[in-house]
């Protein structure tokens, strides 16, 4: 197929970035409507490969190849900087606008206003959130939100959309072979990943919607069921949009928990917009000051899920292996880096954005000084988790550990969670503590003293 600038055929480009989908995606709706075919690009941006990790990569691969099945095979797929592949697109194909979903997040909004500065016409409708950014402020100043409670309250109050259905029909321009370049990312061996794409995320909703969903509030936190929904990954893909989750949501407490948890991931994005610093600083900039230990041997068995602790551990080796962990875990491991370790929040949140195939630069980032204490919450920093007591409450028998610890599998659930206090604990090879959580903790308060205003 052949193409012309000067060809009466109006066309127009629609550049898919975290939003790989044809359902309740309003930008490509908006794409269509005032165009005789459509241009659909996905590009592949260096800063985004090269800050993602291999499971990461690998599920974006096959996410790509869904996307590209459902619009017949017909998804332009091109590496390069965004203003010079956007800009040879239109002028091969005489294309008049580039349509987009808005993002929020400090690269993709400078990458945006990058391409806009060099003259390309971006028309953006909607956007990754339920409700955007920017648009939830107090009524009394009109100033953002700092606290979760009252934001979501007023984030219930201010509502969004009703979802939008798939185009019924899109006219595609094919492209050319030399615009295919799926890249080949493999899992790696020994790695587990989700199925990638927008069938999948909905046949994973069906599922939760069906069987979890209504025990959410009390099961959520057991990391040893399949108790949370595992929307995380396409929701970070774009692959179903939060409106879609919302819209089958009913007033049960259960459904009301589950809403709150889309809540934090619109709260965080917020926070992130007004602060965009807080990616990699701290949000409360006093915890700067704090003693921090240098990363070492412990951080490097932090890494490896080899602390000593099984409910750490187990967490530990279960992102490492399936890029995904459990989010009751995420903020026991977090908790025992900062506060245990005495290492600062940043490094770990690197190595979730390393493993981690959900990964959402605003969750991650205040998911972790939230529980590092220098986040939003009131009063933080004393809150330290006890990764013995959060194994015993949270997997109460032990099959979370015994899954991923098969070091432990031997013991009992009332021996698996302080092997070291068991003749058998250790015969298998699992490590010893690598630091006294009790005597940790008071240092970690001790440290807080020192930063204390006068």
């Amino acid at each position: 197929m052949s193409q012309s600038i000067h060809s009466t055929t109006k066309r127009n480009i629609f550049w898919f970035r975290r939003d790989l989908r044809l359902a309740d995606n309003p930008a490509l709706l908006a794409a269509i409507e005032n165009c005789d075919e459509l241009i659909a690009v996905y590009i592949l941006d260096e800063k985004i490969i090269k800050d993602s990790g291999a499971k990461r990569l690998a599920y974006l691969g096959q996410s790509l190849r869904a996307l590209d099945e459902s619009l017949g095979n017909n998804l332009h797929l091109i590496a390069g900087d965004p203003v010079q592949v956007l800009n040879a697109l239109i002028k091969k194909y005489g294309a008049d606008e580039v349509h987009i979903s808005q993002e929020y997040e400090p690269y993709g909004a400078a990458r945006d206003a990058k391409v806009e500065a060099s003259g390309i016409k971006l028309v953006k409708t909607g956007s990754l959130y339920a409700v955007a950014p920017g648009r939830v402020l107090k009524p009394s100043d009109a100033t953002p939100y700092r606290v979760y409670t009252p934001f979501y309250k007023a984030w219930c109050l201010h509502g969004w959309r009703k979802p939008v259905a798939a185009p019924k029909k899109l006219n595609l321009v094919t492209p050319r072979a030399d615009d295919r370049n799926f890249p080949d990312w493999q899992i790696p061996e020994g790695c587990e990943i989700s199925k990638a794409g927008e069938a999948a995320a909905l046949a994973r909703w069906k599922k939760f919607k069906s069987g979890a969903l209504a025990s959410y509030d009390t099961e959520r936190n057991n990391a040893g069921v399949d108790g949370t929904s595992k929307m995380s990954e396409y929701l970070t893909w774009g692959e179903i949009h939060p409106r879609t989750l919302l819209a089958e949501l009913g007033k049960s407490n259960a459904h009301d928990v589950y809403r709150k948890e889309i809540a934090w991931r619109e709260f965080y994005a917020e926070v992130l917009f007004n602060n965009p610093h807080t990616d990699k600083d701290y949000y409360a900039p006093r915890f700067a000051n704090m003693r921090y230990d240098k990363p070492g041997e412990k951080f490097k068995a932090w890494c490896e899920g080899k602390t000593g602790y099984p409910f750490v551990d187990a967490a530990m080796r279960q992102i490492v292996k399936e890029g995904w962990m459990h989010n009751r875990t995420r903020m026991v491991v977090a908790s025992f880096l900062v506060k245990d370790l005495h290492l600062e929040w940043q490094l770990g949140a690197d190595f979730f954005m390393e493993h981690l195939v959900d990964f959402d630069v605003a969750s991650n980032a205040h998911g972790w000084q939230w529980t590092a204490g220098c986040g939003t919450d009131a009063s933080p920093y004393y809150r330290v988790f006890n990764p013995i007591e959060q194994g015993k409450r949270f997997d109460v028998n032990g099959d979370y550990i015994r899954k991923y610890v098969p070091e432990l599998a031997h013991l009992s659930s009332d021996e698996i969670h302080e092997p070291w206090e068991f003749l058998d604990g250790y015969s298998k090879g699992y490590p010893e503590r690598i630091v006294n959580h009790a005597t940790e903790r008071l240092e970690s308060l001790a440290r807080l003293e020192e930063i204390k205003p006068n």
